[in-house]
């Protein structure tokens, strides 16, 4: 099933997002918070291993 958008549409779009925009942050300005907050990444000192 194809999509059309109309000319309203698109120049909608490119209002909210102006071409040549880019979204794209390589220096991570998001990074989940699985991947910042340590508490998160880590066990409970209780709960390690004693490996």
């Amino acid at each position: 099933m194809a999509l059309t958008l109309d000319d309203a549409t698109l120049d909608r779009i490119d209002e909210i997002v102006p071409p040549g925009t880019s979204l794209y942050s390589p220096d991570g300005a998001w990074r989940p918070p699985s991947l910042t907050d340590t508490a998160q990444r880590r066990r409970p000192l209780a709960d390690r291993a004693a490996g």
